[in-house]
């Protein structure tokens, strides 16, 4: 049974990662791990303004949050009615992070799932900042589901790299399991920004090509430009 983590605020936009999460593992047994986070700055802010116990505050933050938990997790089971689906609630009073690293160990996760914001009129922001953290500083696959992407089959996978990256076959095969279950084939995108390639990237390039051996999969060399237009194109 795979285990995947899905953190959510309760916005709009953790929901849609949910539902994608979801619908992207229908046919696969997993456990889905619902995380709901409390800050530190909005509980001691409210510990201030009510001078109340901290003890009642924490725990009134924490029903709060574990129902509405139980609400999104019931509507879900009502819509997909899925028995190879199983799911549990847990509200965590610390770092954002960390709260998600322990869960990762204590729950020997597969795969973290959530959602990321919106990109901005004044400048491309393709990944929140706790999607960023998370990337950054926890060893688990994340899959960012963009603002209102709604799932449908994936028939193509677009693969970035540089030649550069030494990846382990291991890092790879989130990529490659969900590849396979949709029958998708991988694009590896490369952005040209030199004449030849190194030696350390033509070797880079060929082990990618032995680990997708099993995966429908085409190189695509690309003319220097803008990251984000050309991958977007």
């Amino acid at each position: 049974m795979k285990t995947i983590l899905l953190p959510t605020d309760f916005s709009s936009n953790s929901v849609n990662a949910i539902h994608y999460a979801v619908n992207l593992f229908k046919d696969e047994s997993c456990h889905f791990h619902l995380l709901n986070i409390q800050k530190a700055s909005s509980f001691l802010s409210d510990n201030l303004m009510t001078m109340q116990s901290s003890t009642t505050i924490y725990k009134t933050l924490v029903d709060v949050s574990k129902r509405s938990l139980k609400n999104i997790i019931n509507a879900i089971k009502t819509k997909y009615n899925n028995r190879l689906h199983e799911f549990s609630a847990v509200v965590d009073y610390d770092n954002f992070v960390d709260a998600v690293n322990q869960m990762v160990d204590k729950e020997n996760v597969d795969l973290i799932i959530m959602g990321t914001k919106g990109a901005s009129n004044v400048e491309k922001v393709i990944f929140g900042s706790n999607t960023v953290r998370v990337m950054q500083r926890c060893n688990t696959p994340v899959l960012a589901i963009p603002y209102g992407c709604k799932y449908k089959k994936i028939d193509k996978i677009a693969f970035t790299s540089n030649y550069s990256t030494q990846y382990k076959k291991s890092e790879l095969e989130t990529l490659i399991d969900i590849a396979n279950k949709n029958n998708s084939k991988i694009d590896v995108l490369h952005l040209e920004t030199e004449e030849y390639l190194s030696r350390k990237q033509v070797n880079n390039r060929s082990f990618l090509d032995e680990c997708f051996k099993k995966v429908p999969h085409e190189f695509i060399d690309l003319e220097n430009a803008d990251i984000f237009n050309t991958v977007q194109h």
